[in-house]
Order: C-alpha cells, then structure tokens, then sequence
C-alpha cells in the first residue's frame, strides 16, 4: 500500500511539474509576441478597430433611441440612490409622527 501511495505523489508532482513547465512556456510565448513588433502592431490595429467599432455601435444605437449598458448602468445606480433617499425619508417621517404620538399631538 505504501509503495502505491509513493507513486501517486510521484505522480502528482509530475503532473505539477509539467504544469509548471507548461506555464512557463506560455509565459515566454507571450512575452515573444509582445516583443515582436509586427505582432504589437497587429494587436494595436485589432484594438484600435475594436474600439472604433463599439464607437459606432453605441453611436447606431443612440441614432435608434436603444440605451446602451452604461446608460442603463447609470440609470441603475440613480435609481438605487433615489429608492435609499425615499426610505430615509420615510423613516423620518415614522421617526417624526411618533414624536408627534407621543407628545400627545
């Protein structure tokens, strides 16, 4: 039994060993690509037209009166502020009529 468990964990840190060795070379791959500059450019021109494109889609949809995500984050956010505004005011307002019940009014 004890020889079994030996070679699972030598297993085991085989199989975290070639991880390890994986990642690594991903990292240097990465790394390559980034310091090729044609690759830099490449990924600076994709990015660049990505944006340029979510541009003109906010742009078309603001054109066809549809909100964009960040419109209706914000509006979202608004809400929550107003709702959280509308309790205090409630509970002042409770706060407020029980003085008053109190007080005998």
């Amino acid at each position: 039994m004890a020889e079994l468990e030996g070679e699972a964990v030598t297993e085991y840190e085989g199989d975290r060993g070639i991880r390890a060795r994986g990642e690594e070379a991903l990292g240097d791959l990465a790394q390559a690509l980034l310091d090729n500059p044609v690759f830099s450019q490449a990924l600076s021109r994709a990015l660049g037209a990505g944006e340029r494109a979510v541009q003109a889609q906010r742009q078309a949809m603001n054109a066809v009166g549809v909100p964009s995500a960040s419109d209706l984050e914000r509006l979202e956010r608004r809400l929550r502020l107003l709702t959280s505004r509308l309790e205090e005011v409630e509970d002042r307002l409770d706060d407020l009529a029980d003085e008053q019940r109190r007080s005998g009014g």
